[in-house]
């Protein structure tokens, strides 16, 4: 569809725009109902006399660490992000448009959420709205004020939409790639361990909450404790924008998400007339795809932000894209369910095994492993998924036909049809973001024959899966200091399990390669720990970040075998490298790999896809700084009592560089020295550094 526009009118419509404030007033919450007490670490405990209250209370302690952040959710939720970044925020608002995400959530928000739940998502939007006002300067964009609880809505939908892979779907589509959908070229990793107390010398059940997440951005996670006089008390992670905590304990249990990997969404491509672009074809008639003209606000400067026009279309399957290659909808879960935030809530309420599962049987959180503890002696493991129940007889694993409705589904499987087990023989459960049928003892393993095909879940181990088995016991007694040597164990398997095969790396005939003989000879002495001290490890780094970088140029894909020439080649460029900026052939990985914040710069273990796992990205100086893995850690002991709780954030509580808690955990992150953490609100009163009201704070 083309538009003209004079200048007249395009001026009168930036005037309209300008124009269209909503008004932004203080909520008139009470903030007396609430106390928010830091603790040594700045982390926020939050104190309120109802479940809102302590929504509000969240909301208002997250800004002061970290407003730019939650104002960032919140944008791409409301489709504004070009407004602030212009056009690389543009294609952020495309997607959002693209998906309807503000649609459904106003459509969907009634019937989606209870009276109860409703109050909390008030309560969060009233915090953000009323700190919004009473900082000012702070707003990255007034006119996204005041934020509505549609609005957060919005966002929760946007972020499961992406992590069910509908980002990648859309770029495989625009690069005309979409026989498979693109791997995730930034995939997520993390890892959750639960021991019975049945193996454990100390008759207690461990639980170790270990995701891998970016350290910073939008998806890097905050600590909080939640405390409301209506059973709210949970202590653990969430992200910028989460009105409750995602993965974390209670008094009485916890659980550990990880990324899983079944097939949550289909990519059709529609057969369409050759007469009529806008009509395709489906069961033997011509059907005509809805279209919609949208307008991109993109800032080019601080005082012009101009209307770009672009066209979205929708079909029978979901959200279409019309492009050279053909016309292809995307179809998922995640934009029809909405209510994975209340799914959390009430898993954050749960008293029990039975409460906590029937939260999870409401279906409405998308995807992620779960792993379960709790002080009664129950341990649980189940790879989630809103996965369509899909008619058999067709290839979902790749692009669909969209020629027919046999291919759309509308229905999904229940909680029950999925891979779980509770309590296995073997005492223990554990996932790395391997195949969900490996969760435990061989002898106790799910048998993937058992599930329908169409779900397609991970048949892989990786190599964080295979180090695991190769250090847990299926026998005996398990102490916490063992338990902690399992979570922080930093060693590549005797069997690497990359996607790509770099065996070639450990098999050079120094003769052969006189040039690189002493590296050659590192890399067989190379015990596979990713110390700081380690040349191997430093030297393995290089060569893998080299290939994957020239892999992705070359596209060529990431499931191949190295050569032992590129082997060479790799070594070759690592010792040039180093030689360069070092000068010395040969480093330590802690001299290459760095933890980087504001000034402080600390050398850096972990390798990708170790236990203890970090993912770097080149930094200054021929240096690499850490960018994603280890970053919020909880390690708790279920017992008599309240649980033992010991966590650490790989910076601090606060992203705001004046903070005093803005890099103060990163010494105790590199040494492994968590802080003890409680749930007990006297204690955490008597010990607090500061408390204080919700814009009443004195000394922030």
């Amino acid at each position: 569809m083309r538009i003209d526009h004079s200048f007249g009118s395009f001026l009168l419509f930036i005037v309209f725009l300008s124009s269209c404030n909503s008004v932004h007033q203080e909520s008139g919450w009470d903030s007396s109902q609430i106390q928010i007490a830091r603790d040594d670490f700045g982390v926020p405990h939050i104190f309120g006399k109802t479940d809102a209250d302590v929504a509000y209370g969240l909301a208002w302690a997250h800004a002061e660490d970290d407003f730019e952040t939650i104002q960032k959710t919140m944008l791409a939720g409301k489709a504004l992000v070009g407004r602030v970044y212009g056009e690389e925020g543009a294609a952020v608002d495309f997607f959002v448009q693209l998906l309807e995400t503000q649609k459904i959530a106003k459509e969907k928000y009634e019937s989606s959420f209870s009276a109860e739940f409703k109050k909390v998502l008030e309560g969060y939007a009233a915090g953000i709205n009323d700190y919004a006002l009473q900082h000012p300067k702070e707003m990255l964009y007034s006119r996204a004020f005041p934020v509505s609880t549609a609005d957060i809505a919005s966002a929760y939908i946007l972020s499961l939409a992406q992590m069910s892979g509908a980002d990648r779907a859309v770029q495989a589509i625009f690069s005309g790639e979409v026989t498979l959908l693109l791997p995730d070229p930034n995939p997520k990793g993390s890892n959750a361990i639960a021991i019975h107390s049945d193996r454990t010398d100390s008759g207690e059940s461990f639980l170790a909450i270990n995701s891998h997440q970016p350290l910073e951005g939008p998806v890097a996670w905050y600590e909080a404790h939640l405390h409301s006089e209506e059973g709210w008390n949970m202590l653990g992670g969430l992200f910028p924008g989460g009105a409750m905590i995602f993965h974390g304990v209670n008094e009485n249990l916890g659980w550990a998400h990880t990324v899983n990997f079944p097939d949550l969404l289909d990519l059709y491509q529609l057969q369409s007339n050759p007469d009529n672009p806008d009509q395709y074809y489906v069961d033997g008639e011509w059907l005509t795809l809805e279209e919609k003209t949208i307008w991109l606000k993109v800032k080019l400067w601080d005082w012009l932000t101009i209307p770009v026009p672009k066209t979205i279309w929708k079909s029978i399957y979901g959200p279409t894209l019309v492009t050279d290659q053909g016309t292809f909808s995307i179809r998922l879960g995640a934009l029809d369910r909405i209510g994975a935030p209340e799914q959390w809530w009430r898993m954050n309420k749960a008293k029990n095994f039975t409460e906590w599962k029937s939260a999870m049987e409401r279906m409405e959180l998308t995807s992620f492993n779960t792993v379960y503890a709790d002080k009664f002696d129950t341990i649980f493991y189940v790879s989630n998924g809103l996965l369509p129940i899909r008619k058999p007889g067709y290839d979902y694993t790749g692009t669909v036909a969209g020629n027919t409705r046999e291919t759309l589904w509308t229905a999904y499987h229940d909680f029950r049809d999925l891979p779980q087990q509770v309590n296995p023989n073997s005492g223990y459960l554990y996932n790395t973001n391997h195949s969900p049928f490996k969760a435990s003892a061989f002898s106790d393993n799910l048998n993937q024959n058992d599930f329908p095909s169409e779900m397609n879940f991970s048949k892989r181990d990786n190599n964080r899966s295979l180090r695991f088995r190769e250090i847990m016991p299926d026998s005996g007694k398990i102490s916490w200091e063992q338990f902690e040597q399992i979570k922080f164990d930093q060693k590549l398997p005797s069997q690497l399990a990359f996607r790509t095969n770099m065996q070639a790396m450990f098999s050079l005939d120094s003769a052969e390669f006189s040039d690189i003989a002493p590296q050659i000879q590192v890399l067989k002495n190379w015990d596979k720990s990713a110390g700081v001290k380690s040349e191997g490890a430093a030297l393995f780094a290089f060569v893998y970040y080299y290939w994957w970088d020239q892999f992705d140029k070359m596209r060529r894909p990431f499931e191949t075998t190295l050569t032992k020439e590129e082997a060479a080649e790799g070594i070759r460029a690592a010792k040039a490298h180093f030689k360069a900026h070092f000068g010395k052939e040969l480093v330590g990985l802690g001299e290459y790999q760095k933890l980087v914040r504001g000034d402080k710069v600390l050398p850096l273990w972990g390798l990708d896809d170790v236990i203890a796992a970090m993912r770097s990205q080149n930094w200054e100086n021929g240096m690499r700084k850490g960018v994603q893995g280890e970053s919020y850690i909880m390690m708790v002991k279920f017992g008599e009592g309240l649980p033992k709780i010991e966590t650490i954030n790989v910076f601090g509580a606060s992203n705001r560089p004046e903070s005093p808690h803005y890099a103060d955990q990163m010494e105790r992150f590199l040494a492994r020295e968590l802080k003890p953490m409680t749930l007990d609100k006297e204690e955490v009163l008597k010990n607090a550094r500061e408390i204080y009201n919700p814009g009443k704070r004195q000394n922030p």
